[in-house]
């Protein structure tokens, strides 16, 4: 069996050398042969550097992108580039223990086709994430898709013919985790305990982070759409209401005075309702937009140690293969 190795780096060169010690370990201990494919995400400090020296090893394989695309790019581009029968894809922070793998090699070899590691504990992140995580996965699988495991990221075995299910999904906007769960295929759960990075920063700050729950939501549901629908009943059922107040203080108590606070307040209330949805229908159309263009989901400047040429969809691999040299 071979195991493909899927890792997604983004300026983790005092992570780095943490990471390849502890594969090494943990892969020394497996029978079977393996490869790692790192993807360089447009890093600005010495990752590329980094991970050309561990490419001396031919079975370590790099994928450098020509700018930062993503971490869901950078996980498309590991799939689509991966020879294994089994393929695991993890971050570069250590937060996904190694150890795990043989647990998730296991199970596989029961017979599943994803094999997904839930966190047990997050002890490692704050108060405010941890709130932020529950409400996220709560609002997922409540009104997006219920077949949504909570507390499951990126870290997952897939089988072969689950990659090659993976692989024909080509859309811009990606949410890896609804992909997997969308597919429905035989599912095992590996809990751990999720740890502290072992060196350097965070790469998701509140704003990423939310700017990735917006993405998971808007590209995989039409939700937002249908509660604005929902807010605009909501309002035309609260002015219907004004209006027949309206009409029972001129009619019936005749004593309307003339003013202009309540027209005002209405009139900001339903102008913002109706702007608000307008934005949500104009992030639908822009997303649409894009998709239209066909571009590619990531372009390739450098691979080392990659010998597959195959063309591949929506990606665009600009130089060939070199093998990793030391510096």
């Amino acid at each position: 069996m071979l195991l493909s190795l899927i890792i997604p780096v983004y300026n983790e060169e005092e992570a780095f050398p943490f990471l390849l010690a502890a594969l090494r370990k943990v892969l020394a201990e497996m029978s079977g042969e393996y490869e790692i494919i790192f993807v360089n995400d447009g890093s600005r400090d010495r990752s590329l550097a980094l991970l050309q020296d561990a490419a001396q090893d031919p079975r370590i394989k790099v994928l450098s992108f020509s700018r930062n695309f993503g971490h869901q790019a950078a996980i498309t581009a590991g799939l689509d580039f991966a020879s294994g029968d089994a393929i695991i894809v993890m971050d570069a922070d250590l937060q996904d223990p190694p150890e795990v793998i043989k647990e998730m090699v296991a199970r596989y070899e029961e017979g599943y086709d994803v094999v997904s590691a839930q966190r047990s504990g997050r002890q490692s992140d704050t108060f405010f994430k941890r709130l932020t995580a529950s409400g996220f996965y709560w609002i997922m699988r409540t009104m997006v898709d219920r077949r949504i495991v909570p507390e499951v990221g990126d870290f997952r075995l897939f089988s072969r013919p689950a990659l090659l299910a993976l692989r024909s999904f080509r859309e811009q906007h990606r949410f890896m985790r609804g992909l997997v769960a969308w597919l429905g295929l035989k599912e095992v759960i590996v809990p751990f305990e999720r740890k502290s990075r072992v060196a350097g920063a965070t790469k998701y700050p509140l704003l990423k982070m939310l700017k990735f729950s917006w993405t998971a939501i808007s590209s995989f549901s039409a939700l937002p759409l249908r509660l604005s629908m929902a807010l605009g009943i909501l309002f035309s059922l609260s002015g219907i209401g004004y209006l027949i107040y309206t009409l029972w203080v001129v009619f019936v108590q005749r004593n309307a005075v003339q003013g202009w606070a309540s027209v005002v307040v209405l009139q900001c209330l339903f102008s913002g309702a109706t702007l608000f949805v307008l934005g949500l229908v104009g992030d639908y159309v822009a997303k649409i937009f894009e998709e239209t263009k066909l571009r590619p989901l990531y372009v390739v400047d450098r691979t080392f140690n990659i010998s597959n040429d195959t063309p591949i969809a929506r990606a665009v691999v600009l130089r060939r293969s070199e093998r990793g040299a030391s510096r």
